[in-house]
């Protein structure tokens, strides 16, 4: 009989923390030096941007070869969470 493979819940509520966090971090940036905020906020619209639609693709990619529910959720969020990772590398570098 096979294991049934328990879900790891935390793992999303920890993704959705450190997504918080870098907004957070961006906010206090873009607070601290006013005058290079508005093109700092086009950056950032960009990137989410870029990322969602890279995941869109990747998900309808996935729904048309007939992938199950979670992988296709999975996909979809893919680019966006590396996009976070990064973010939140960079911003604890400095």
């Amino acid at each position: 009989m096979a294991r049934k493979k328990i879900p790891n819940h935390f793992a999303a509520y920890a993704w959705f923390a450190e997504a918080g966090w870098v907004f957070a971090m961006h906010s206090v940036q873009l607070w601290a030096d006013p005058a290079r905020a508005s093109a700092r906020l086009a950056v950032l619209g960009a990137e989410k941007q870029k990322a969602f639609a890279e995941g869109a693709m990747k998900a309808s990619t996935a729904a048309l070869s007939g992938a199950r529910p979670e992988a296709i959720a999975k996909a979809a969020m893919a680019s966006a969470r590396r996009r976070v990772r990064a973010n939140a590398r960079k911003i604890q570098k400095g």
